[in-house]
Formats: structure tokens, C-alpha cells, sequence
């Protein structure tokens, strides 16, 4: 009966429109009360804040912060303009050349943000624009730049991959390395997206290819290339940790911004701290609040009785990934990426070890079924923001991002079925 109340009164928190943080800290704190004066539950409600205090008190959620600082720092410090034009100069010359810097530019500044948030409201407002511009459909450019932004958490760093590793007690380092493949594969089905588009409807380069212009490009950009190169190449070679990264990728952003290219004033530094800290505070919130409801349903069991009964269904490895992937498709339209990963992993996790599948391939496929959750309705957030971003109607958004989902859904079935898509690179690193 209590256990009713806890997820009715989540369901009916979040309908009514209450923050998710919130409604989870509320229906477990109405899950405690209820509990506590019917003498069903044995703790105090001030459990409900030491709870929430523990699950934010973690070395590794420290990285959060500083990933979403190099993030801000490096939107406003006009790098990614930077990437646009290096890109630019690989790959403008093919057929559907800006389709294709679309893809790679997203390819370069997710190894600096690990938010696909971010790289559409900053990378996607330059993306779009010059799409816009060059005779592009819209509604492509808008499609386009939405699918190419799910990238960002995938390949390092990644944000959703911190939270996931702190919650399931997987090593952040090997997920970071992980998604290196499957974030290359997903720019490639991309680009051959593209490719297609371009050949059907006679796109022509944007253009003329020239080496001077490449290297022209690259003196410009190579400092901020060189920060995915810090960020993952640090963590291989045992120069520091993940959390370590962050900060080492914030210095390098400080360092480009204030220094290098003197693009950011004290006066934007303060405004993009603070931004920051707005962004952290509502991340670590919703960590807190789905702390304490996890704890609830691991204290009550609830997890392992949903574990029990997915698999009196079926023992089938394959059967129980489709039943997973359909289920965090679902999730994904409906709530919030962190959220979402701080709820499910312990409800999730222990089904994939009975299956035999493996932490960190797990953490793939939970990520990118959250990542094309924020392409569908009702609570994609890239949509809100390529709205925004194009000057187009919601509904709009969301029809142009539809056929862009296809490819994603190919790369979730090979990170899902073919397990060496994930493993090979971090078996090859951490052995």
C-alpha cells in the first residue's frame, strides 16, 4: 500500500507540473511520513534530508560542475565558431557539405561540453544559421542539428555517464572510454545520412576544397581541439581521474578565453559562473531527490521484486534487452536525462547482471536511449531549444526531428546486440 502511494503521488507530482526534483523528494517524504504514523515505517521523516545529503556527497559528482563550466566557457568565449570554420574546411567540399559539418563540428565540441543541450543552443545556433543561409531546408538543418547533438554525451566527457557511474558504482573512466566508438558511429550513419539527402535532392558543395583554407582552419582551432585530446588522453594515460579532467578541461577553457584569444571579460566570466551554478544546483537537486526515492525502493525491495518478475517473463538475454530499451524509450519522452538514470540504474541494473550483460555496455545503451528521449515529446529539452534556436513552432521541431531518429535507433542495436561496438576499446585501455 505504501509503496502505491509513493509512485502515485510521484505520477501525480510530475503531472501536475512540480520540478522533478521535488516530486521526488516529496512522494518520498509523504512514502516516510504516512509510513512513520502508521507505524509501518520504523525511520524518521529527517531521513528524507540526510539521504538526499549522502547521495550528493560524492568525489566523483564533482566532475558535474566543471564539465558544465567548460561547457558555458566555451560557448561564450566564441570557440565554438572556431570548430564550426575547422570543420568547415574538412568537410564543406563534399555534397551536403554544411550537412556534414553539422556532424563533425558536433563530433569535436561533444569532447568539450558532454551535453547535447549545449551543443544545440551554442554549436546549433551557427549550424542552422548558415544552413539557413545556404539554401538548406529548415526543417533538415533543424533535424540534422538535433540528431548530431545527441553525440555530445556520448563521447567524452559525458555527463549522463558520471551520474550513471556513481549511482550503478561503475568506473567512469571506462565509460568515457566506451563511448568513443559508438559516438564515431553515430557520425558516420549520419553522414551517410547526409550523403543520401544530397544525392536525392542535388545538393552541391558548399565549398571548393583548398589546403591553405584547412590550414588556415586548423592554426585557429588546434587550441581548442586540443581539449578533447587533454580530457581523454589524461585519463588513459593515469595523468587523473574524471573528476581531475573536468577541472583540468575548465584551466585549458579559462586559459583560451582570458588568455589565448581574450574573448571573455571579467564581466562575462561572473555571468557565465553563474550559469553554471544554476545549472549544477538543479542537477545535484534532482540527484538528491532521486537518492532518497532509490533508497526507498531498494529498501523495500521493490527493485529486486521488479528484477524477479522481468525475468519470470523471460531468461532470454535478447528478449530482456528489447523489454529494457523499449522501456527507457518510453521513460526517455516522458522524463528528464538525469533523473531518469538516477531512478532506474538500481531498479535496472541488477537485471542486466542476471542476463550476463556487461556495467559499461549497459551504460551505453541507458544513455543513448535517454539522449533520443530528448528528440520526442512531450519532454525533449533539444527540441525546446532548436524551437527557440529556429524560430519554428513546436510541432514543427518535433516532425523534423522524426526521420533522424532512425539512424540513432540502428546505432542503440549494435551498442545493444554487438557488445565489442563498446567493449573493445576500453577491454584494449584497461586490460
Amino acid at each position: 500500500m505504501l509503496i502505491a502511494i509513493l509512485l502515485i503521488s510521484l505520477f501525480v507530482f510530475i503531472a501536475i507540473g512540480l520540478p522533478i526534483a521535488i516530486a521526488l523528494a516529496g512522494s518520498s517524504l509523504l512514502y516516510i511520513v504516512i509510513g512513520y504514523l502508521t507505524g509501518e515505517v520504523a525511520v524518521p521523516s529527517v531521513v528524507v534530508i540526510h539521504r538526499m545529503v549522502n547521495g550528493v556527497d560524492s568525489f566523483p559528482l564533482l566532475a558535474v560542475p566543471f564539465f558544465i563550466f567548460a561547457g558555458n566557457l566555451m560557448n561564450t568565449s566564441g570557440i565554438t565558431k572556431r570548430i564550426y570554420d575547422f570543420a568547415l574546411a574538412v568537410v564543406g567540399w563534399a555534397k551536403g557539405g554544411l550537412g556534414h559539418v553539422n556532424v563533425v563540428g558536433s563530433v569535436i565540441f561533444a569532447g568539450m561540453s558532454g551535453t547535447a543541450v549545449a551543443d544545440a543552443g551554442g554549436l546549433g545556433t551557427i549550424e542552422i544559421k548558415a544552413m539557413r543561409d545556404h539554401g538548406y531546408d529548415v526543417k533538415f538543418a533543424v533535424g540534422l542539428t538535433a540528431a548530431s547533438s545527441t553525440i555530445g554525451p556520448i563521447i567524452p566527457p559525458s555527463l549522463p555517464m558520471v551520474i550513471y557511474g556513481v549511482v550503478g558504482g561503475v568506473s567512469i573512466g571506462q565509460l568515457f572510454v566506451a563511448g568513443v566508438v559508438p559516438g564515431l558511429l553515430m557520425a558516420a550513419i549520419l553522414m551517410g545520412m547526409v550523403y543520401i539527402y544530397a544525392h536525392r535532392r542535388g545538393w552541391k558543395p558548399d565549398m571548393p576544397f583548398s589546403l591553405c583554407g584547412l590550414w588556415v582552419a586548423f592554426k585557429l582551432a588546434w587550441m581548442p581541439l586540443m581539449t578533447p585530446v587533454i580530457i581523454l588522453g589524461g585519463m588513459v594515460f593515469g595523468v587523473f581521474t574524471p573528476t581531475e579532467a573536468a577541472v583540468a578541461a575548465c584551466v585549458w577553457a579559462l586559459f583560451l578565453g582570458l588568455v589565448v584569444y581574450r574573448t571573455v571579460s571579467w564581466r562575462q566570466l561572473v555571468r557565465v559562473s553563474m550559469d553554471t551554478i544554476e545549472t549544477t544546483a538543479v542537477v545535484l537537486l534532482v540527484v538528491a531527490g532521486a537518492s532518497i526515492f532509490g533508497w526507498i525502493l531498494a529498501t523495500t525491495r521493490v527493485t529486486e521484486a521488479f528484477a524477479e518478475a522481468l525475468l519470470d517473463i523471460t531468461r532470454d538475454p535478447v528478449a530482456i534487452l528489447i523489454l529494457i530499451n523499449v522501456l527507457l524509450l518510453i521513460v526517455g519522452c516522458f522524463l528528464e536525462t538525469i533523473a531518469a538514470i538516477t531512478i532506474l540504474t538500481p531498479v535496472l541494473l541488477p537485471v542486466a547482471v542476471q542476463v550476463g550483460v556487461d556495467l559499461v555496455q549497459f551504460g551505453l545503451i541507458m544513455v543513448l536511449n535517454l539522449m533520443i528521449g530528448l528528440l520526442t515529446p512531450p519532454v525533449g529539452m533539444v527540441l525546446y531549444v532548436l524551437t527557440r534556436v529556429a524560430n519554428i513552432s513546436f510541432e514543427e521541431c518535433v516532425r523534423a526531428c522524426a526521420p533522424f531518429i532512425i539512424p540513432l535507433l540502428l546505432v542503440l542495436g549494435l551498442i545493444t546486440f554487438v557488445p565489442f561496438v563498446t567493449l573493445w576499446l576500453p577491454t584494449l585501455i584497461f586490460r
